[in-house]
C-alpha cells in the first residue's frame, strides 16, 4: 500500500489527534506535579534522622522503581476497584486511573531528585540561617528550597519528557491520549504509515518544545552563576 499523503495531512490536522495531544499533555502536567507534591515530603524524611519514617519512604521507593509502568497502570484499573470498592464508582475513569497510577510511579523517581538537590545545599547555609533567628520552617523556605530547586530543575525536566513519553502507556486502560487515538484509526484503516507518522510528528514537537525550554532555562541560570560576582565568569 502507498503512502496516502492526504490521509497524513488529514490525521496531522485532525481534531482527534489534537484532542488526544492535549490529553497527553494534560496527563503529564497534572502527573508530574502530583509527583513532585509527594516526593518533596519523602525527600526530607530520607534526609532526616527518624528511621522508621526513613524506612518506610525507602520501601516506596524501592517497591513503585520495581513495578513496571504497564503493569501498575492495569493493576490500579482492574485490579485496584476489587480491593477497594470507592473505585468501582463511575467517576474513576481511565484518565484517573492513569493520573494516580503514574503519579505513584513518578513519585518514586522524582524523590531520588529532590533528595540529592536537598543534600547539595551546604548545610552551614542552614546553620547560619539558625543563628541569624530564623526558625527551621524559614530556613527551609528561604535558603534550601530556593537553591535546591535550582539544582534539581534540570533533572526534573528530564522527568516530565519522559513520562510524557510514558503516558502512551495509557492507551492500554482505553485512555482516549494520542496513542490511543491512533491506534483507533490504524484498526479502523490499516493504514500504518500515515497515522503512525502524525502521532510521531506530534511526539516530536512536544519533546524537541520542552527541550528547548528546557536549555533555555539551563543556559539563563548558566549566566546568572556565571555573572556573580566573584565567580570564574564575572571576574573576566
Amino acid at each position: 500500500m502507498e503512502f496516502d499523503t492526504q490521509v497524513f495531512w488529514s490525521a496531522l490536522t485532525s481534531a482527534a489527534y489534537l484532542k488526544g495531544a492535549l490529553i497527553t499533555l494534560s496527563l503529564t502536567v497534572i502527573s508530574h506535579a502530583t509527583a513532585i507534591a509527594i516526593s518533596l515530603p519523602m525527600a526530607l524524611v530520607l534526609n532526616g534522622s527518624n528511621r522508621v519514617a526513613r524506612t518506610l519512604a525507602t520501601g516506596y521507593v524501592l517497591i513503585f522503581r520495581a513495578v513496571p509502568q504497564l503493569l501498575l497502570l492495569l493493576f490500579v484499573w482492574n485490579a485496584l476497584p476489587q480491593f477497594i470498592p470507592v473505585f468501582r464508582e463511575p467517576w474513576f475513569n481511565p484518565f484517573l486511573a492513569a493520573w494516580l497510577a503514574l503519579s505513584l510511579n513518578e513519585a518514586a523517581y522524582q524523590v531520588e531528585i529532590n533528595r540529592a538537590a536537598l543534600r547539595a545545599v551546604d548545610h552551614g547555609q542552614g546553620a547560619a540561617g539558625i543563628a541569624l533567628g530564623l526558625t527551621h520552617t524559614d530556613v527551609y523556605r528561604f535558603i534550601v528550597f530556593p537553591q535546591a530547586a535550582r539544582i534539581a530543575l534540570a533533572p526534573t525536566v528530564n522527568e516530565f519528557i519522559t513520562l510524557l513519553k510514558i503516558t502512551s502507556l495509557a492507551s492500554v486502560i482505553s485512555l482516549q491520549e494520542l496513542m490511543t487515538v491512533t491506534q483507533i484509526s490504524v484498526a479502523r484503516t490499516f493504514q500504518f504509515s500515515e497515522y503512525y507518522l502524525a502521532a510521531l510528528i506530534y511526539y516530536l514537537v512536544m519533546v524537541f518544545t520542552l527541550m528547548a525550554i528546557q536549555k533555555r532555562i539551563e543556559r539563563r541560570f548558566a549566566w546568572e552563576k556565571t555573572g556573580m560576582p566573584g565567580s570564574v565568569g564575572g571576574a573576566r
